[in-house]
């Protein structure tokens, strides 16, 4: 048997299948299309290439990447370069999981369904919280389908959001925002963390959440006891997204008074693949249940007594009438919920509580040796994770130092000036478990070589 690494196409192949479909030629396919707008000529490409030939060109484009495998990573600002555990490529890689559907049918979907109830009851371990789901897109998403959530629960159109929460998150939240008729209000920081002041005039009568992030962008932690009593006594919601991994240390936002928990689970044995795909996560107080988007997988017996799995709860346009409907999310994104489950099993809460403490340490140990470079300063007090901001001298500019630090085999951090105009200037900085103490100093050296040289 001949196996292709790609779908062969032979000319007997289209003459077929024109004539299965009652077209004379490849030409007539396209004849509702304008004959003003249709492209003429040859597309800029090479001449088509024999497979060695295009493995080769391709493997030379992506060795034009700057990848984590030969640059060591300080960048962070939402996407983290942590270790990922062989055996999570192994199981994820089985063709039971990595081609299945949506486990509409339970007599033939035990794995699948077995796999997203496990990742379900972790998130509901991490975050503190009595129900979470699967099947979010990303962190992102999972944020602004909180938002919508929260509306329709409270009846209200005002959201409240922290500018230290993720730029793209905001981005994302706003654009539902205006689908579903709703305010957003941001408010700013004051020492690298929300304004408490500030949120606390944002709150009004109106308003149906507080959504904040934690750590927040900026790597600082949050008093998420404190704003979940400032929205609690206008009645309204808290909602928290959070860096799973750090809750390894930190406590649950659940048990701070979160009502909805949120976030990406790239930490948890996830690639980052150039920044995606990934897998959010949703968790909620068990009053909010039938409002969640996504799906629940629940475990029940069969009619012999044994364990089982079915999808509980599908809220979704898919499912219902789109009226009632909580969401239109509908990729299953289980593949990615099975490699965060293969970590936190593999992990454990002793080995979640390590990694995160291996973060926090080599975090303030950068921070450290990074401020003491004549004239870059720490402008946030705020305690961190593994992520934070310095700020740099004067006149520095952040794109040539970044390209400094390619060339000498570091991927940098996240200019914030792109994202936040007041902080041009200011580098954000992530550090994980896999950075070598000998990587940390080198790439301060870096950084301090190339500073002092202007």
């Amino acid at each position: 048997m001949i196996k292709h690494r790609y779908l062969p196409l032979t000319e007997q192949d289209r003459s077929e299948m024109l004539e299965a479909i009652g077209v004379p030629s490849l030409e007539a396919l396209f004849q509702d299309i304008p004959e003003e707008i249709r492209f003429k000529g040859a597309l800029p490409v090479s001449p088509r290439l024999d497979e060695y030939a295009l493995t080769r060109h391709m493997s030379a484009l992506a060795a034009r990447n700057a990848d984590t495998d030969r640059y060591a990573s300080f960048l962070g600002a939402g996407i983290y370069d942590h270790h990922i555990p062989s055996v999570i490529q192994h199981v994820v890689s089985r063709s039971e999981f990595y081609t299945a559907y949506t486990p509409y049918q339970p007599e033939i979907s035990q794995g699948e369904l077995q796999a997203i109830f496990e990742f379900q009851s972790y998130i509901c371990e991490l975050t503190g919280l009595k129900v979470a789901n699967a099947s979010m897109y990303d962190g992102a998403t999972a944020l602004a389908e909180a938002g919508s959530l929260a509306a329709a629960a409270t009846r209200r159109k005002r959201l409240v959001v922290a500018r230290t929460v993720h730029p793209e998150a905001r981005e994302v939240l706003a654009t539902y925002a205006r689908g579903l008729n709703l305010e957003i209000a941001e408010v700013g920081w004051d020492a690298g963390v929300t304004d408490r002041k500030a949120l606390e005039t944002a709150i009004t009568e109106d308003t149906a959440a507080v959504l904040v992030q934690n750590p927040n962008f900026f790597g600082s932690l949050e008093d998420i006891r404190a704003i979940g009593e400032l929205i609690h006594a206008r009645g309204g919601l808290l909602i928290v997204s959070c860096n799973p991994l750090s809750l390894g240390l930190l406590e649950a936002p659940g048990k701070l008074g979160a009502d909805i928990v949120v976030g990406d689970a790239q930490p948890l044995g996830i690639a980052s693949s150039f920044g995606g795909p990934t897998c959010g996560f949703f968790a909620v107080a068990d009053s909010y249940m039938r409002r969640m988007p996504g799906r629940i997988v629940g475990q029940t017996t069969d009619r012999n007594g044994k364990r089982g799995f079915v999808l509980t709860l599908q809220a979704r346009e898919q499912h219902i009438r789109r009226e009632k409907a909580t969401s239109n999310i509908c990729s299953n994104q289980a593949l990615l919920a099975l490699a965060a489950s293969v970590y936190m099993s593999l992990m454990g809460k002793q080995g979640m509580a390590e990694v995160a403490e291996l973060n926090l340490q080599k975090a303030h140990y950068a921070k450290t040796r990074l401020a003491s470079i004549p004239g870059v300063g720490l402008p946030f007090p705020a305690p961190v994770f593994n992520e934070f901001v310095i700020r740099l001298p004067e006149g520095a500019d952040p794109q040539q130092l970044q390209q400094k630090l390619l060339e000498a085999g570091f991927i940098g951090g996240f200019d914030l000036g792109r994202s936040y105009p007041e902080l041009a200037g200011h580098v954000l900085i992530a550090v994980t478990e896999k950075r070598s103490k000998a990587e940390i100093d080198q790439f301060v050296s870096v950084m301090e070589e190339s500073i002092c040289a202007k």
